[in-house]
């Protein structure tokens, strides 16, 4: 039996992981009735306040902004999560579950005019397994894909698995029935790239990437010094799908509050209180970005289950988030470690108030009369108001303990995977697709590249295997229930909290519709600029 389909209904229709909510809309009945206007240059500025110059998808400092304008995917989310073709025109699935077969729209360009091929597709998703590409997506297909293992390892030359069956037809087979496997594959590590123009540049061909995406790289915005500070992309005329209305995208962290506030600029965090009570539009979107603190699990005192409870057990998160309260995000405390937006999982978990007596009686069970110890905090470089803001207010609710805090940045994760002394770390997670695993694999698997906290458990290990090739959605919610209950049990990290953006819209911009999973997905073809 072969399933094919133009679409997939995903099991979370309801997820309410915000959509959008708009807190001021004042255009009238006669002017939402305006048909869109193209042309004009749609400026924004960035939530971070650098800019990585860093445009290969594969990596995780690459901007998924970026990513979406210049390149597509086989597939893609719509606004209610639903899976639907990218640069697949549809596809089947085997009746095992194990094989999928992508069809390819047929005429396809990329930027350079180069029509985009399957060999471009099995190149690109054997590019995220080769070793020299030092991606860390690997993981998400190495023991998935049949033969990723023996491609990884040198004794294949190319991935069984991917298998190109035709100009336009490419094919997956997976070790197992794998029930996210659509999911995976609309996520930003997972863009088409040129073959032949990748083999011949290498490296250089991200100076001035090449991909299918509505918009094209057209160069680089630098200051008066000629340092590179953003980016400036065009419209791609020959997009396959409707082009864009905007003739250009302006991309800088370095835009100011005063462009804004002066119309030099369209788009902007909410960087003061101020413009929430102005003629501009706000929106908050659904973006599930959580944040844990990690505590290094093979390294004394933190190798103990009962001081890892007792930890948590004075930490206020409300506090906390009062601390560094700032108007650019919405923050909320969080209890568990599967985010509460994610329905059918688990609903919020109950609130737990500090309790240093019963956190004292844990320490003596471990042993410890307090806690007198050194430990590093890492936080990621650049230094930031922000971090030390969070510094302070840890250090100032873990000194009833006795713990002693050395604020570390660390700029690469090695720094903090070889530290000898025992450190906390600020764990961030943005989940790309409404899937728990993405949240608990990389951060609380044993092997993960992104387990930073030496955090081993056999049964994890093993519920996450049986998850990944489970075909019943409602089995695999249980299988997450146990994970949760185990790791509330361990407290390798802490859950601190959920965090959403807030962005300042110019009146005059048009067509915004906020994305479920966050303004890293801001579809920019449907926007267009009324200054009429």
């Amino acid at each position: 039996m072969i399933i094919r389909q133009k679409t997939t209904r995903v099991v979370f229709n309801t997820l309410i992981i915000g959509t959008g909510l708009l807190f001021l809309a004042f255009f009238g009945e006669k002017a939402s009735a305006k048909k869109p206007q193209p042309g004009g240059v749609f400026r924004l500025k960035s939530f971070s306040d650098e800019f990585r110059q860093q445009l290969d998808p594969a990596q995780p400092g690459a901007y998924i902004f970026i990513s979406e304008q210049i390149f597509d995917g086989l597939v893609k989310l719509d606004k209610k999560l639903n899976v639907v073709p990218g640069l697949a025109e549809y596809w089947t699935i085997s009746q095992d579950g194990r094989v999928y077969t992508f069809y390819l729209r047929r005429g396809v360009k990329f930027h350079n005019g180069q029509e985009c091929l399957a060999s471009d597709v099995k190149y690109s998703f054997e590019r995220l397994l080769d070793p020299k590409a030092r991606s860390p997506y690997y993981q998400h297909f190495l023991n998935r894909v049949v033969g990723g293992v023996d491609f990884r390892v040198g004794r294949d030359t190319e991935v069984r698995g991917f298998r190109v069956l035709g100009k336009h037809v490419f094919q997956i087979e997976w070790t197992h029935p794998y029930v996210s496997a659509l999911y995976l594959l609309s996520t930003p590590f997972c863009k088409i790239l040129p073959r032949d123009l990748m083999l011949k540049q290498g490296k250089k061909f991200f100076y001035r990437p090449i991909g299918t995406g509505p918009f094209v790289f057209d160069s680089w915005i630098r200051n008066a010094r000629l340092d590179i500070i953003g980016i400036r992309l065009k419209r791609n005329e020959n997009y396959f799908l409707k082009p864009p209305y905007v003739s250009m995208i302006e991309f800088c962290p370095f835009f100011t509050l005063d462009q804004f506030v002066n119309q030099e600029i369209d788009s902007i965090p909410v960087l003061s209180e101020k413009l929430l009570n102005n003629h501009f539009q706000i929106f908050v979107d659904g973006s599930v970005n959580v944040f844990f603190l990690g505590m290094s699990c093979h390294l004394p005192p933190f190798d103990r289950k009962k001081v890892r409870q007792a930890i948590s057990l004075v930490i206020d998160r409300q506090d906390l988030i009062n601390e560094l309260e700032e108007a650019r995000y919405l923050r909320e405390p969080s209890f568990q470690f599967v985010p509460p937006r994610l329905p059918g999982f688990f609903p919020q978990a109950r609130e737990v108030s500090p309790n240093l007596e019963k956190a004292d009686s844990l320490l003596k069970e471990a042993g410890f009369d307090n806690l007198e110890t050194n430990v590093d905090l890492f936080l990621p470089w650049p230094r930031s108001d922000f971090k030390i803001k969070f510094y302070r207010a840890l250090r100032h609710q873990l000194n009833s303990l006795g713990l002693k805090i050395n604020l570390k940045y660390y700029r690469n994760l090695e720094e903090v995977k070889s530290s000898q002394r025992p450190y906390f770390i600020l764990l961030q997670e943005l989940m790309t697709i409404p899937d728990p695993e993405t949240i608990i694999r990389p951060l609380f698997q044993s092997n993960s590249y992104f387990n930073l906290i030496h955090y081993s458990n056999i049964k994890i290990d093993e519920l996450l295997k049986k998850a990944s090739i489970q075909r019943s959605w409602s089995k695999r919610i249980k299988i997450f229930h146990q994970i949760e209950s185990i790791l509330k049990d361990e407290m390798p990290a802490i859950p601190l909290y959920n965090q959403q953006n807030r962005v300042a819209m110019q009146p005059y911009v048009r067509g915004v519709e906020i994305p479920v999973l966050g303004f890293y997905y801001l579809d920019t073809r449907k926007i267009w600029l009324d200054k009429e």
